[in-house]
């Protein structure tokens, strides 16, 4: 498991807001010493305008997969399914109960990154993980399973690409077809293998016990 070893006591909301302060004061300087000051308030407010119609647009993606994925759960589809990929599942979340429902929204997360469907892969990756974090024994640590889960998710193989690509580039897209599978299989398989050796070093493990005043907040 990650563990927050030799972070003293800062907490993650501690660590974000300096990082984001610095993020912007580094900005900020940068477009005065350049002279283009006007262009970095410009940006900040485009970035704050599309920020709104991100979330408002997912709004809507989320209702809709999420709500599949509940009908798919009371048909016993999810179930099916993750039955059917358990020998799998079992070596890649060995942590994680065969029968529990974060292997079902795991199994669709990774169908749908598989399949190029983006759009339906996040809501079921956020679902995927907030049922990983109901079994976690150590809210403030990610665990094996949620590391694994979050490797392969960035780094799934596409045996069909994904949608905003093809409306790029069009019929060109199938000249990349076969090393589009090739690179991102390797990329799959290098981010498992990262994954399982990571988790075996002791500046990983999981803490006896966790102070309160070190929990992450």
């Amino acid at each position: 498991m990650l563990s927050p070893s030799g972070m003293g006591k800062f907490t993650l909301g501690v660590m974000l807001n300096y990082i984001w302060f610095a993020i912007i004061l580094l900005s900020v300087i940068a477009g005065t010493v350049t002279g283009k000051i006007e262009a970095v308030t410009e940006a900040a407010i485009e970035s704050a305008g599309t920020a709104v119609e991100l979330s408002i647009g997912l709004i809507g993606i989320m209702a809709l997969w999420l709500g599949m994925m509940k009908i798919a759960e009371a048909a016993g589809l999810v179930e099916l399914i993750a039955k059917l990929v358990k020998p799998i599942t079992i070596k890649l979340f060995p942590d994680v109960p065969p029968e529990h429902p974060a292997i079902g929204s795991i199994v669709l997360n990774m169908s749908a990154n598989i399949l190029g469907l983006g759009n339906a892969a996040t809501p079921l990756g956020l679902k995927a993980m907030q049922e990983l974090e109901e079994i976690n024994p150590n809210k403030s640590i990610a665990t094996d399973a949620m590391c694994m889960f979050l490797a392969i998710n960035t780094s799934s193989v596409q045996l069909i690409l994904p949608a905003t690509v093809v409306g790029l580039m069009g019929t060109a897209a199938n000249d990349i077809f076969f090393s589009t599978i090739l690179a991102t299989t390797c990329s799959t398989a290098t981010a498992i293998i990262a994954a399982k050796l990571l988790a075996r070093l002791k500046i990983f493990a999981l803490p006896a016990t966790v102070e309160p005043e070190e929990e992450f907040n």
